[in-house]
Protein backbone atom coordinates (compact mmCIF):
# COMPACT_ATOMS: atom_id res chain seq x y z
CA UNK A 1 0.00 0.00 0.00
CA UNK A 2 2.91 2.45 0.87
CA UNK A 3 4.60 1.87 -2.48
CA UNK A 4 1.57 2.01 -4.22
CA UNK A 5 0.62 5.17 -3.17
CA UNK A 6 4.10 6.88 -3.17
CA UNK A 7 4.07 5.83 -6.74
CA UNK A 8 1.00 7.28 -7.87
CA UNK A 9 2.12 10.28 -6.36
CA UNK A 10 5.42 10.32 -8.28
CA UNK A 11 3.75 9.84 -11.70
CA UNK A 12 2.19 12.88 -10.76
CA UNK A 13 5.40 14.52 -10.22
CA UNK A 14 5.23 14.78 -6.67
CA UNK A 15 8.64 14.02 -4.38
CA UNK A 16 7.36 11.91 -1.77
CA UNK A 17 9.54 10.50 1.03
CA UNK A 18 7.90 7.36 2.77
CA UNK A 19 8.31 6.03 6.00
CA UNK A 20 7.26 1.99 7.25
CA UNK A 21 5.85 3.09 10.92
CA UNK A 22 4.96 5.81 12.87
CA UNK A 23 8.16 6.24 14.53
CA UNK A 24 10.37 6.68 11.55
CA UNK A 25 7.40 9.06 9.99
CA UNK A 26 7.45 11.96 12.86
CA UNK A 27 11.69 11.40 12.56
CA UNK A 28 11.08 12.03 8.58
CA UNK A 29 8.29 15.11 9.15
CA UNK A 30 10.58 16.76 11.56
CA UNK A 31 13.79 16.47 9.12
CA UNK A 32 12.35 17.33 5.71
CA UNK A 33 10.15 19.96 6.48
CA UNK A 34 7.26 18.53 3.95
CA UNK A 35 4.32 20.53 2.95
CA UNK A 36 2.03 17.56 2.97
CA UNK A 37 1.74 14.45 5.42
CA UNK A 38 -0.34 11.27 3.97
CA UNK A 39 -0.75 9.01 6.76
CA UNK A 40 -2.41 5.40 7.46
CA UNK A 41 -4.20 4.96 10.90
CA UNK A 42 -3.23 1.22 11.19
CA UNK A 43 0.81 1.35 11.77
CA UNK A 44 3.10 -0.45 13.26
CA UNK A 45 4.86 1.27 16.70
CA UNK A 46 2.84 4.20 16.60
CA UNK A 47 -0.56 4.50 14.92
CA UNK A 48 -1.85 7.43 12.67
CA UNK A 49 -3.47 9.33 16.11
CA UNK A 50 0.09 9.07 17.52
CA UNK A 51 1.57 10.77 14.92
CA UNK A 52 -1.13 13.66 14.34
CA UNK A 53 -0.69 13.85 17.96
CA UNK A 54 3.09 13.95 18.54
CA UNK A 55 3.41 16.43 14.87
CA UNK A 56 0.84 18.84 16.42
CA UNK A 57 3.07 19.78 19.28
CA UNK A 58 5.71 20.80 17.49
CA UNK A 59 6.04 24.07 16.42
CA UNK A 60 7.85 22.62 13.21
CA UNK A 61 5.38 20.62 12.00
CA UNK A 62 2.12 21.52 13.52
CA UNK A 63 1.04 23.28 10.78
CA UNK A 64 1.86 20.88 7.63
CA UNK A 65 -1.83 19.55 6.10
CA UNK A 66 -2.73 16.34 7.06
CA UNK A 67 -4.34 13.14 5.35
CA UNK A 68 -5.53 10.32 6.87
CA UNK A 69 -5.60 7.00 4.77
CA UNK A 70 -7.81 4.52 6.54
CA UNK A 71 -10.42 2.02 6.33
CA UNK A 72 -11.95 2.78 9.15
CA UNK A 73 -15.10 4.35 7.52
CA UNK A 74 -16.94 4.30 10.89
CA UNK A 75 -18.10 7.66 11.68
CA UNK A 76 -16.66 7.92 15.57
CA UNK A 77 -13.28 6.97 13.90
CA UNK A 78 -13.28 9.54 11.25
CA UNK A 79 -14.23 12.52 13.32
CA UNK A 80 -11.67 11.40 16.08
CA UNK A 81 -8.88 12.14 13.23
CA UNK A 82 -10.68 15.55 12.23
CA UNK A 83 -10.97 16.85 15.86
CA UNK A 84 -7.20 15.69 16.19
CA UNK A 85 -6.88 18.51 13.75
CA UNK A 86 -6.48 16.48 10.13
CA UNK A 87 -7.58 18.18 7.47
CA UNK A 88 -9.16 15.17 5.13
CA UNK A 89 -9.15 11.92 5.21
CA UNK A 90 -9.26 8.90 2.28
CA UNK A 91 -10.91 5.99 2.77
CA UNK A 92 -9.52 2.70 1.57
CA UNK A 93 -9.61 1.02 -1.26
CA UNK A 94 -9.11 4.48 -3.44
CA UNK A 95 -8.57 5.22 -6.32
CA UNK A 96 -5.34 7.02 -8.12
CA UNK A 97 -8.15 10.25 -9.30
CA UNK A 98 -10.15 10.11 -5.54
CA UNK A 99 -6.31 10.16 -4.01
CA UNK A 100 -4.58 13.10 -5.98
CA UNK A 101 -7.61 14.94 -5.71
CA UNK A 102 -7.76 15.11 -2.05
CA UNK A 103 -3.98 15.93 -1.87
CA UNK A 104 -4.51 19.11 -4.91
CA UNK A 105 -7.16 20.23 -2.99
CA UNK A 106 -5.39 20.51 -0.01
CA UNK A 107 -2.30 21.49 -0.89
CA UNK A 108 -4.19 24.55 -2.85
CA UNK A 109 -5.71 25.29 0.18
CA UNK A 110 -2.96 25.18 1.94
CA UNK A 111 -1.20 27.70 -0.06
CA UNK A 112 -3.97 30.15 -0.07
CA UNK A 113 -3.96 30.42 3.52
CA UNK A 114 -0.54 31.36 3.92
CA UNK A 115 -0.23 33.53 1.09
CA UNK A 116 -2.76 35.71 2.79
CA UNK A 117 -5.76 37.40 1.93
CA UNK A 118 -6.77 41.74 1.14
CA UNK A 119 -7.35 43.52 4.52
CA UNK A 120 -10.95 44.19 3.20
CA UNK A 121 -14.38 42.85 2.45
CA UNK A 122 -13.33 41.07 -0.85
CA UNK A 123 -10.59 39.34 1.18
CA UNK A 124 -12.82 38.11 4.05
CA UNK A 125 -15.48 37.19 1.70
CA UNK A 126 -12.26 35.11 -0.34
CA UNK A 127 -11.46 33.69 3.19
CA UNK A 128 -14.43 32.96 4.63
CA UNK A 129 -15.35 31.00 1.03
CA UNK A 130 -12.39 29.15 0.97
CA UNK A 131 -12.69 27.42 4.90
CA UNK A 132 -16.51 26.84 3.10
CA UNK A 133 -14.99 24.37 0.76
CA UNK A 134 -14.09 22.09 3.59
CA UNK A 135 -16.76 19.50 4.24
CA UNK A 136 -17.09 20.51 7.80
CA UNK A 137 -17.86 24.54 7.52
CA UNK A 138 -20.24 23.84 4.69
CA UNK A 139 -23.06 25.09 6.59
CA UNK A 140 -21.39 28.29 7.21
CA UNK A 141 -24.12 31.26 7.06
CA UNK A 142 -24.52 32.25 3.77
CA UNK A 143 -25.60 36.04 4.90
CA UNK A 144 -23.74 37.49 7.41
CA UNK A 145 -24.89 40.83 8.89
CA UNK A 146 -23.28 43.89 8.18
CA UNK A 147 -24.26 46.90 10.45
CA UNK A 148 -23.43 50.16 10.42
CA UNK A 149 -22.13 52.18 13.35
CA UNK A 150 -21.97 56.22 13.65
CA UNK A 151 -18.38 57.72 14.90
CA UNK A 152 -19.05 57.11 18.89
CA UNK A 153 -21.58 54.32 18.89
CA UNK A 154 -20.99 51.53 21.04
CA UNK A 155 -20.25 48.28 19.35
CA UNK A 156 -20.33 45.95 22.50
CA UNK A 157 -20.34 46.71 25.99
CA UNK A 158 -18.13 45.87 28.95
CA UNK A 159 -19.86 42.93 30.89
CA UNK A 160 -21.71 41.52 28.26
CA UNK A 161 -21.98 38.29 26.79
CA UNK A 162 -20.14 37.49 23.81
CA UNK A 163 -22.65 36.51 20.82
CA UNK A 164 -20.47 37.70 17.52
CA UNK A 165 -16.31 38.38 16.32
CA UNK A 166 -16.33 41.48 14.46
CA UNK A 167 -14.45 42.63 10.86
CA UNK A 168 -14.23 45.68 9.77
CA UNK A 169 -15.37 46.11 6.19
CA UNK A 170 -14.94 49.94 6.36
CA UNK A 171 -13.36 52.58 9.20
CA UNK A 172 -11.97 52.85 12.67
CA UNK A 173 -12.47 51.20 15.79
CA UNK A 174 -11.13 51.39 19.86
CA UNK A 175 -11.92 49.07 22.29
CA UNK A 176 -11.82 50.44 25.65
CA UNK A 177 -11.86 50.02 29.74
CA UNK A 178 -13.47 52.45 31.87
CA UNK A 179 -13.13 53.10 35.42
CA UNK A 180 -14.67 53.65 38.32
CA UNK A 181 -15.04 57.02 37.69
CA UNK A 182 -15.30 56.90 34.29
CA UNK A 183 -12.01 57.48 32.86
CA UNK A 184 -10.77 55.62 29.72
CA UNK A 185 -7.91 53.73 28.90
CA UNK A 186 -8.02 52.44 25.04
CA UNK A 187 -7.31 48.74 24.95
CA UNK A 188 -7.14 48.05 21.22
CA UNK A 189 -6.83 49.92 17.29
CA UNK A 190 -8.60 48.55 14.87
CA UNK A 191 -8.97 49.26 10.74
CA UNK A 192 -10.41 47.46 8.04
CA UNK A 193 -9.21 43.97 7.33
CA UNK A 194 -9.24 43.70 11.69
CA UNK A 195 -10.88 40.77 13.52
CA UNK A 196 -12.17 42.06 17.20
CA UNK A 197 -14.04 40.64 20.04
CA UNK A 198 -12.89 37.37 20.02
CA UNK A 199 -10.61 36.57 23.09
CA UNK A 200 -14.10 36.86 25.17
CA UNK A 201 -15.97 34.59 22.88
CA UNK A 202 -12.50 32.00 23.41
CA UNK A 203 -12.26 32.29 26.87
CA UNK A 204 -16.54 32.14 27.22
CA UNK A 205 -17.10 34.76 29.33
CA UNK A 206 -18.12 38.12 29.47
CA UNK A 207 -16.10 41.67 27.65
CA UNK A 208 -13.37 42.85 29.71
CA UNK A 209 -13.52 45.73 27.78
CA UNK A 210 -15.85 48.01 25.47
CA UNK A 211 -15.86 49.04 21.50
CA UNK A 212 -17.11 52.00 19.75
CA UNK A 213 -16.35 53.67 16.22
CA UNK A 214 -13.88 55.95 15.93
CA UNK A 215 -15.39 57.42 12.59
CA UNK A 216 -18.42 56.24 10.83
CA UNK A 217 -17.72 52.51 10.24
CA UNK A 218 -19.56 49.04 8.42
CA UNK A 219 -18.51 46.31 10.92
CA UNK A 220 -19.41 42.26 9.53
CA UNK A 221 -20.68 40.49 12.49
CA UNK A 222 -20.03 36.60 12.65
CA UNK A 223 -22.16 34.66 14.62
CA UNK A 224 -20.33 32.74 17.24
CA UNK A 225 -21.86 29.29 15.99
CA UNK A 226 -19.60 30.28 12.55
CA UNK A 227 -16.47 31.20 14.63
CA UNK A 228 -16.09 28.18 16.28
CA UNK A 229 -16.84 25.83 13.47
CA UNK A 230 -14.00 27.87 11.58
CA UNK A 231 -11.54 27.28 14.63
CA UNK A 232 -12.38 24.13 15.44
CA UNK A 233 -13.00 22.10 11.89
CA UNK A 234 -10.02 23.83 9.37
CA UNK A 235 -6.54 23.70 11.03
CA UNK A 236 -5.40 26.46 8.75
CA UNK A 237 -7.82 29.02 10.06
CA UNK A 238 -7.40 27.72 13.56
CA UNK A 239 -4.01 28.86 13.31
CA UNK A 240 -4.56 32.09 11.75
CA UNK A 241 -6.72 32.81 14.66
CA UNK A 242 -4.06 31.31 17.19
CA UNK A 243 -1.20 33.84 15.68
CA UNK A 244 -4.18 36.65 15.67
CA UNK A 245 -4.40 36.43 19.23
CA UNK A 246 -0.96 35.64 20.00
CA UNK A 247 -0.08 39.21 18.44
CA UNK A 248 -2.57 40.96 20.36
CA UNK A 249 -1.52 39.69 23.33
CA UNK A 250 1.94 40.79 22.58
CA UNK A 251 0.99 43.77 21.58
CA UNK A 252 -1.18 44.72 24.83
CA UNK A 253 1.91 43.72 27.08
CA UNK A 254 4.32 45.89 25.47
CA UNK A 255 1.21 49.00 25.29
CA UNK A 256 1.49 47.63 29.41
CA UNK A 257 5.48 48.31 29.99
CA UNK A 258 4.82 51.75 28.02
CA UNK A 259 2.68 52.82 30.69
CA UNK A 260 4.68 51.74 33.56
CA UNK A 261 7.85 53.16 32.41
CA UNK A 262 7.46 55.87 29.62
CA UNK A 263 6.91 59.94 30.44
CA UNK A 264 3.90 61.97 29.70
CA UNK A 265 5.94 63.61 26.49
CA UNK A 266 7.09 59.88 25.44
CA UNK A 267 3.51 58.01 26.35
CA UNK A 268 1.81 60.61 24.35
CA UNK A 269 4.39 60.60 21.07
CA UNK A 270 4.01 56.54 21.18
CA UNK A 271 0.01 57.21 21.08
CA UNK A 272 0.63 59.46 17.79
CA UNK A 273 3.32 56.65 16.98
CA UNK A 274 0.52 54.00 17.71
CA UNK A 275 -2.04 55.43 15.41
CA UNK A 276 0.51 56.35 12.77
CA UNK A 277 1.48 52.27 12.59
CA UNK A 278 -2.10 51.37 12.35
CA UNK A 279 -3.69 53.43 9.95
CA UNK A 280 -1.38 55.21 7.75
CA UNK A 281 -2.61 54.44 4.22
CA UNK A 282 0.48 53.86 1.37
CA UNK A 283 -0.79 56.60 -0.71
CA UNK A 284 -0.03 59.09 2.29
CA UNK A 285 3.21 61.22 2.69
CA UNK A 286 2.84 62.30 6.16
CA UNK A 287 -0.43 60.58 8.53
CA UNK A 288 -3.09 62.94 9.59
CA UNK A 289 -6.04 61.51 11.58
CA UNK A 290 -8.66 63.21 12.80
CA UNK A 291 -9.18 62.10 16.67
CA UNK A 292 -10.65 63.69 20.06
CA UNK A 293 -7.81 65.00 22.47
CA UNK A 294 -9.82 62.67 24.46
CA UNK A 295 -9.35 59.67 22.57
CA UNK A 296 -5.45 60.65 22.01
CA UNK A 297 -5.16 60.97 26.16
CA UNK A 298 -7.17 57.18 26.51
CA UNK A 299 -4.76 55.93 24.32
CA UNK A 300 -1.43 57.97 25.73
CA UNK A 301 -2.81 56.92 29.51
CA UNK A 302 -3.08 60.33 30.85
CA UNK A 303 -4.73 63.40 31.60
CA UNK A 304 -6.71 65.00 29.12
CA UNK A 305 -5.40 68.98 29.55
CA UNK A 306 -2.05 67.35 30.03
CA UNK A 307 -2.07 65.22 26.52
CA UNK A 308 -3.29 69.23 24.89
CA UNK A 309 -0.31 71.17 26.56
CA UNK A 310 2.37 68.42 25.09
CA UNK A 311 0.53 68.36 21.67
CA UNK A 312 1.27 72.37 21.61
CA UNK A 313 4.79 71.57 22.68
CA UNK A 314 5.35 69.04 20.20
CA UNK A 315 3.78 71.19 17.39
CA UNK A 316 6.05 74.03 18.43
CA UNK A 317 8.82 71.72 18.44
CA UNK A 318 7.72 70.71 14.41
CA UNK A 319 7.06 67.64 14.69
CA UNK A 320 3.43 67.63 14.40
CA UNK A 321 0.86 70.04 12.94
CA UNK A 322 -2.33 70.88 13.93
CA UNK A 323 -5.65 71.41 11.88
CA UNK A 324 -9.12 71.90 13.93
CA UNK A 325 -9.10 68.14 14.95
CA UNK A 326 -6.65 66.44 12.54
CA UNK A 327 -2.94 65.99 13.66
CA UNK A 328 -0.71 65.90 11.06
CA UNK A 329 3.07 64.36 11.93
CA UNK A 330 5.69 66.25 10.29
CA UNK A 331 9.06 65.09 11.66
CA UNK A 332 8.50 60.85 12.03
CA UNK A 333 11.75 59.76 12.83
CA UNK A 334 12.21 62.67 15.07
CA UNK A 335 9.14 61.71 17.07
CA UNK A 336 9.79 58.00 16.80
CA UNK A 337 13.21 58.94 18.85
CA UNK A 338 11.84 61.38 21.66
CA UNK A 339 14.00 60.63 24.40
CA UNK A 340 12.30 59.23 27.78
Amino acid sequence: MRENTAEILELSDFEVITAKNGKEGIELAAKSAPDLIICDIMMPVLDGYGVLHSLSKNADTASVPFIFLTAKAERSDLRKGMEMGADDYVTKPFSDIELLSAVESRLKKSDAMRRGFSKDQAGFDEFISLAKKDDGLKKLSEEREVRAFRKKEIIFKEENFPRWVYFVSKGKVKSYKTNEDGKEFITGLYKEGDFFGYIALLKDKKYIDSASALEDSEICLIPKEDFFSLIYRNAEVSRRFIKMLSDDLKEKEEQLLRLAYNSVRKRVAEALLALHARYKKESEKNFSMSISREDLANLAGTATETTIRTLSDFKDEGLIDIKGGTISISNFEKLSKLRN
